[in-house]
C-alpha cells in the first residue's frame, strides 16, 4: 500500500482475460455496414445483381417480378411486372439502361428500365430459364440458361438463337462471364459439372466436376481462378492450369446458394489496391467472409431466415441480401470523410473543393482564443512540463490507509464489482486482515458478503480464489448462518450452484476421455 513516506497507492482492479477474441480489421469492416431498410417481399428473393454504373441502383428478383432500388438512398424506385409467371435472374446490361430476366414460362424478357416497357422477348427454351446473363462490356449479347438443360447465346437486337450448346445433362442454375476473355463463359448445372465454354467455337473447353449440384459460379478478378458452389461445398479451382482443384471450403452447414467477390475498401486507398474477400450465403442463415490468400473465415453474420441471394455494389458501400421468406435486408457502408466536404464548400461560396482553406481568424472574444494550443504536440528538442495527474481513491482505499478494515470491507461490499472487490480482498489477505474483518460484520453486512459470494463463487474466472475463502467464511461464521433467512436461501442457492458445477465438470471429464483416444489414434 506504500511505497514511501507519506506516498500511497490506490488498489487496482484484477486484470482477467478477455473472454472475447479481439475483432479482426475485416470483422470491423463488415460491422460497418449499417442496416439500411428492410422490405418485404412476396416471396423469396431469388436473385440480387447491382448495375455497373454509378449510383449502382440493383434490382432485386422475386415472385413475379422485378424491382429496382436506388444506390445511393437503397429506396424502391421501380417496380417490373411483366411477366405471366415467376421470374428469375433479373440482370443489368453494362450502361444499366436495359434489364433482362427470364421465367418460369420459359421466355426471356428485355426490358427498358426508365419507360419500364418490353423491348424483347427471346424464345427458345421449353422449360423455365433461371440463368440470363448480359456479356461484360457487350450491349448487345447475352447468355442463358434453363431446365432443359441448355445454354444459349442470344443476340438481342435481332432476337435470335446465335449458338446453342449442348452438353449439361440436368438443370442449368448458374454462370459467368470470365473477366480476361469476353468469349469465356462458365455454366454449372445439376449434373454436378462446370462447363467453360469458348463462343468462338461452341465447344466445351474445359469440364470440372464439383460433385454435387452448382448453385453458383464466379471468376475471381483475374479470370485465371473460378470458385464453384454445390451443397455445402465451395471449391476454387485453377483454370489456366488446366482445372486443378486448389482449395475447398465446407464452412457452412448447408447448401451455399451465392457468391460474389468484394473489396476491404480503407480510408486512403481506391479499389485497385485493396485485399478481395469471396462472400457466401448459405441456406444456413449464414454470411461468411473469406480471405483469398488464406481461404480461412474472416467474418460471419446469422441471418433470421436461409439466405437465397446477395450482392454488393461495385464501389462496395451497399450491400442487399434476400431470403427465403422474402425478407431483404439492405446495408449501407458509412462514408469515411477524410477532409473537408466538397459539396459543402461548392454550397457555401461555389469555390473550388479542391482550393487551399484559409484558418479561421481567432478572437478574443471567443472560448477557442483561451484553449488555442492545447493540443499541439512537443517538437523534438522542447521540454516537457508534465503535470502530476490526480489518482482517484476509492472510499475503502482512505479507510485502509487509515488502517479501518472492517469499515472498508463493509463499504467494499455495498457496490462490489468482481475485479475490484477480489483486488481488495487479496490485499486484506496480504495483511492477515480477511478473515479478523468477517468474523466483526453485523448481521447486515454478513448478507452483503454471501450475496456476493453465491454470486461469484462458481464463475470460472473468480472461483481459484472465491471457492476456497467461500469455504473459510462458513466454516468461522457457521454459528450465525441460521439467524437470517436470507443468508439460508443464499447458502441453497450456492449449494445447488455447486451441486451443478460439479455434474459439468464430470461431464465434461467424460467428455475427454472420449476426445483423447480419438486424437491419439489421429496423431499415429
Amino acid at each position: 500500500m506504500a511505497g514511501s513516506a507519506g506516498e500511497f497507492i490506490a488498489i487496482q482492479p484484477k486484470v482477467y482475460p478477455s473472454t472475447k477474441p479481439p475483432g479482426s480489421v475485416d470483422s470491423s469492416y463488415w460491422k460497418s455496414f449499417q442496416k439500411k431498410d428492410v422490405s418485404q417481399h412476396f416471396a423469396g428473393v431469388t436473385c440480387i445483381d447491382f448495375c455497373p454504373e454509378a449510383p449502382h441502383d440493383f434490382a432485386v428478383t422475386s415472385s413475379t417480378r422485378v424491382s429496382i432500388y436506388d444506390g445511393r438512398s437503397c429506396k424502391l424506385k421501380k417496380t417490373i411486372s411483366k411477366f405471366k409467371d415467376v421470374a428469375y435472374s433479373g440482370h443489368f446490361r453494362s450502361d444499366g439502361q436495359i434489364i433482362a430476366a427470364g421465367g418460369e414460362t420459359g421466355i426471356i424478357q428485355v426490358i427498358d428500365v426508365k419507360s419500364g416497357m418490353i423491348l424483347r422477348q427471346l424464345k427458345g427454351h421449353g422449360r423455365p430459364v433461371r440463368l440470363v446473363k448480359y456479356a461484360p462490356q457487350d450491349k448487345l449479347h447475352l447468355l442463358s440458361g434453363s431446365d432443359d438443360s441448355m445454354v444459349k447465346w442470344w443476340d438481342v437486337t435481332t432476337q435470335e438463337e446465335l449458338l446453342n450448346l449442348e452438353g449439361h445433362k440436368d438443370y442449368v442454375r448458374c454462370g459467368a462471364a470470365c473477366p480476361s476473355s469476353t468469349d469465356i463463359w462458365a455454366t454449372g448445372s445439376y449434373d454436378h459439372t462446370v462447363r467453360l465454354w469458348d463462343l468462338r467455337n461452341s465447344k466445351t473447353v474445359l469440364q470440372l466436376k464439383h460433385g454435387k449440384p452448382l448453385e453458383d459460379v464466379l471468376f475471381f478478378p483475374s479470370g485465371g481462378l473460378l470458385a464453384t458452389a454445390g451443397d455445402n461445398i465451395v471449391k476454387v479451382w485453377d483454370v489456366r492450369g488446366g482445372g486443378r482443384l486448389i482449395h475447398m471450403m465446407e464452412s457452412h452447414q448447408k447448401t451455399v446458394m451465392s457468391m460474389c467477390i468484394s473489396k476491404v475498401v480503407k480510408s486512403g486507398h481506391s479499389l485497385d489496391d485493396t485485399p478481395s474477400r469471396l462472400v457466401t450465403a448459405s441456406l444456413d442463415g449464414y454470411m461468411k467472409v473469406f480471405d483469398l490468400n488464406q481461404f480461412r473465415i474472416t467474418h460471419s453474420a446469422k441471418y433470421p431466415a436461409p439466405l437465397l441471394s446477395m450482392g454488393i455494389s461495385p464501389s462496395c458501400n451497399t450491400m442487399a441480401i434476400g431470403t427465403s421468406s422474402g425478407l431483404l435486408f439492405i446495408r449501407q457502408r458509412k462514408k469515411q470523410v477524410d477532409g473537408p466536404k466538397a459539396s459543402d464548400s461548392l454550397v457555401r461560396g461555389g469555390e473550388d473543393p479542391t482550393a487551399e482553406t484559409k484558418a479561421p481568424v481567432l478572437r478574443s472574444n471567443q472560448y477557442r482564443y483561451f484553449i488555442r494550443g492545447q493540443n499541439e504536440k512537443p517538437l523534438e528538442g522542447d521540454y516537457l512540463v508534465k503535470r502530476q495527474k490526480k489518482v482517484k481513491v476509492q472510499k475503502y482505499d482512505k479507510l485502509l490507509r487509515r488502517f479501518h478494515h472492517t469499515d472498508a470491507l463493509v463499504h467494499a461490499l455495498k457496490n462490489p464489482s468482481p475485479k475490484s472487490m477480489i483486488a481488495f480482498m487479496e490485499e486484506l489477505v496480504a495483511r492477515k486482515m480477511l478473515l479478523k474483518s468477517v468474523a466483526n460484520l453485523n448481521e447486515e453486512d454478513f448478507e452483503l458478503l454471501i450475496k456476493f459470494l453465491r454470486k461469484y463463487a462458481t464463475m470460472p474466472r473468480y472461483s481459484r480464489f472465491l471457492v476456497s475463502l467461500t469455504d473459510k467464511v462458513i466454516n468461522s461464521r457457521a454459528a450465525d448462518l441460521g439467524n437470517s433467512q436470507i443468508v439460508k436461501q443464499e447458502i441453497l442457492h450456492l449449494r445447488s450452484d455447486v451441486i451443478e458445477e460439479i455434474k459439468v465438470q464430470e461431464a465434461m471429464q467424460e467428455l475427454q476421455g472420449i476426445i483423447e483416444p480419438l486424437l491419439r489414434a489421429s496423431a499415429r
